[in-house]
């Protein structure tokens, strides 16, 4: 089993409430983690189901419930899920788990987000157990998958001088790990580095993620891309769907300076071609 990267003796303190409830929206954590079937976007039991070229996840329960949810995490044990992506029990977590993008978050963000979890519901009852392809149910394989794939504490932004761009490669990048869907991934499930951003096929089988790089986008202005992360509007009086309508929910909460952050990074991504299917 891996070593847990933070301790009880690491320098990590429990944060802000008010400044966790906005790296928990910018995170979107309750788009995956709310029960299904009832309207509390902030009641995390978890039991979604994700569907996978690998078979199916089911999303845990992150509620503050001590026994079935994360009440009895530490501060520690969540910096160890988030930028290690490892359990406290020092097991591997499947990569569906978006901690690839969130090793980038600050250990600030961590413990405000830990403090803001704290204030939510208990929800009691665990998620179904994965189903996976038998291959797949080896955790030591994650281990692998890691070696090739992921590099711990690094971000894929390239930050400049300038701050609102910058606050927008963080948020992109790290909090709202907007790649882990806008991206195409080789057959290990990884993001491929010259399709990011580019869209391609979603990962649940349900059709294609679009391309949100110039090549596609390069018409919207900044103020259309924050006006989409509001509202859902698009520039051609149009609305987002599917589950962009749930991305849309996360980022209407977030500081209007936030979202120009994003839209100014966007805007600054290289333009790249969505691969052929």
């Amino acid at each position: 089993m891996p070593a847990p990267k933070f301790d009880s003796g690491s320098a990590l303190n429990e944060g802000s409430a008010s400044r966790g409830a906005i790296i928990f929206a910018a995170g979107g954590c309750a788009s995956c983690h709310a029960t299904p079937g009832q309207p509390d976007h902030l009641k995390l039991g978890g039991g979604l189901a994700l569907a996978s070229p690998f078979g199916t996840f089911r999303v845990p329960n992150i509620s503050p419930d001590p026994v079935d949810g994360i009440g009895s995490w530490s501060v520690a044990d969540l910096a160890n899920a988030l930028i290690s992506g490892v359990s406290p029990e020092g097991r591997h977590y499947y990569p569906a788990f978006p901690y690839p993008s969130y090793t980038g978050m600050t250990l600030e963000d961590v413990g405000d987000l830990y403090s803001y979890l704290q204030t939510l519901p208990r929800v009691s009852g665990r998620a179904p157990p994965h189903d996976l392809f038998v291959f797949f149910r080896v955790r030591r394989g994650v281990g692998f998958w890691k070696l090739l794939f992921f590099h711990e504490g690094k971000s894929e932004a390239v930050l400049t001088r300038d701050p609102v761009r910058d606050r927008g490669a963080y948020l992109v990048e790290a909090l709202a790990h907007c790649a882990d869907c806008h991206s195409t991934r080789n057959i290990f499930g990884a993001v491929k580095p010259a399709a990011r951003f580019a869209g391609g096929p979603d990962q649940e089988g349900t059709g294609f993620v679009p391309n949100i790089t110039p090549e596609r986008i390069g018409h919207w202005s900044e103020s259309d891309l924050a006006e989409m992360l509001t509202s859902g509007r698009t520039p051609d009086h149009r609305r987002v769907g599917s589950t962009m309508i749930d991305v849309v929910a996360n980022t209407s909460q977030l500081p209007q300076s936030d979202r120009m952050a994003i839209a100014r990074y966007i805007k600054s991504l290289p333009p790249r071609t969505t691969p052929h299917p």
